[in-house]
């Protein structure tokens, strides 16, 4: 586990805040003014909030920002005893959320945060204000996510290099030791910007996989996919009309070779018609390390005018 007051160089120099809801201590981050709007941001794997550090404080001057680590990532506690699907992290997420008592949501998502903010909006769609996806699919109970998911992993490296991991029993061995090879499953899942490696930045997104015990987060929401164990929540369909009321802004880096735009956009477009999608040329997966500038000033103006 990340020592809690590491900031790796300064790069990450926000006070760290623990919440035990969810029975273990998740992390979080917690800037800007309690007195309006929350962001709700949400990262993905093998990552942590650490991803959004370009962003915190660019939205903290005019909104609360809220940055969760997920149970088994960042700075979180990665609880041996627990089980780390989808469903999980959406029990988790919305413990958290009621426990703060967060309303007047802006989720701000990126991989995997997708269907889990997602799931949280299903069950709260009251609490959510607006919708922001940065390369996170939006699974919404659309008729055809299922065969989406399936088609993209089909296409993707990440999903394809997951499937054979599992059938050929090596997962958990390669996962295990994230510690030493976080770089190498960074660049398979995709970024484009190499001039950010330093070693604070590897130590940041190396540092939560110490050992194998630390790596149980990333084991089990790559293992979840091959196994068919992560659920999806299936939304009432009043629920699917209120949510597509929301303003909603889809920001996708084109380059991304682990969420198809073609799989995953028309799951955006069919519950946000009229919402906008800015697609970023030579942006990869990690789109808010390719382009954090880009992407903070595309969601700071999409708060503002909506």
């Amino acid at each position: 586990m990340i020592p809690f007051d590491a900031t790796f160089g300064g790069t990450f120099p926000f006070a760290p805040h623990f919440d035990d809801a969810s029975g273990f201590p998740m992390h979080y981050v917690d800037e800007g003014p309690r007195d309006g709007e929350t962001v709700l941001c949400l990262h993905g794997e093998p990552t942590w909030g650490y991803l959004f550090r370009h962003l915190i404080p660019v939205l903290s001057s005019t909104h609360r920002v809220i940055v969760p680590d997920h149970m088994g990532f960042g700075k979180s506690a990665t609880p041996s005893d627990r089980s780390y699907w989808l469903q999980d992290h959406i029990d988790n997420l919305e413990r958290f959320v009621l426990a703060l008592d967060l309303d007047r949501v802006t989720l701000v998502m990126h991989d995997f945060g997708g269907p889990v903010g997602m799931g949280l909006a299903a069950r709260h769609p009251h609490r959510i204000q607006r919708v922001v996806t940065a390369n996170a699919p939006t699974p919404f109970g659309q008729p055809d996510l299922l065969d989406r998911v399936a088609a993209n992993g089909g296409d993707s490296p990440w999903f394809r290099w997951i499937a054979g991991a599992v059938a050929e029993g090596s997962l958990r061995c390669v996962l295990g030791q994230l510690g030493f090879n976080i770089l190498s499953t960074l660049k398979l899942n995709g970024f484009e910007n190499h001039t950010i490696i330093t070693d604070n930045w590897l130590a940041a997104y190396g540092a939560p996989f110490a050992n194998p015990a630390d790596c149980l987060g990333a084991i089990g929401w790559a293992e979840g996919f091959a196994t068919g164990t992560h659920r999806f929540e299936t939304p009432e369909a009043a629920t699917v009309r209120a949510m597509g009321d929301k303003p909603a802004l889809a920001i996708w880096g084109e380059a991304d070779r682990t969420l198809g735009a073609e799989h995953f956009l028309p799951l955006f477009a069919a519950l946000f018609p009229t919402a906008p999608i800015e697609r970023l040329a030579g942006v990869g997966h990690y789109c808010l390390e390719d382009a954090p500038e880009a992407i903070a000033t595309r969601i700071a103006h999409f708060i503002r005018n909506s």
